[in-house]
């Protein structure tokens, strides 16, 4: 298991990054404006884990592969804790009342439960929540 602490940044292909920033902030995320301009936008997950949200011309200019058609597959899944299982539902509906889209009905483990959505690029994401008790 790694010891250093490290940082993650997810680097995520966007059609339009001034209605996804915009889609992002009603969810309650913000971005920081030193790694934001026309191409490209850091939406701050945590402290230690960033998005990096990146115009589609821009993004071709880090890969040699074809980008993902993400109406119709799916590139990953990409996980958001949260602390109740209120704020799963809530972080959910106000993804889908932004213009987000329904991916995976709701999952109740018991110990740990979940809901998804699409953001408007199609990108997928779990929102979870796990009991504090099951993680130790």
């Amino acid at each position: 298991m790694a010891t250093k602490s490290r940082k993650l940044f997810v680097n995520l292909a966007v059609r339009d990054l001034k209605k996804s920033m915009e889609f992002f902030s009603k969810l309650g995320f913000e971005f920081n404006p030193k790694f934001t301009d026309e191409k490209a936008a850091c939406m701050v997950i945590s402290e230690e884990a960033f998005v990096m949200l990146l115009a589609e011309p821009f993004f071709k200019t880090f890969t040699r592969r074809e980008l993902c058609d993400t109406s119709r597959q799916t590139e990953g899944l990409f996980a958001l804790s949260c602390s109740s299982r209120a704020e799963v539902d809530e972080l959910v509906k106000k993804a889908i009342e932004a213009g987000g889209k329904h991916a995976v009905d709701k999952q109740d483990h018991g110990f740990m439960y979940g809901w998804s959505f699409y953001d408007l690029d199609g990108h997928h994401w779990e929102v979870m929540w796990m009991d504090p008790a099951a993680v130790q």
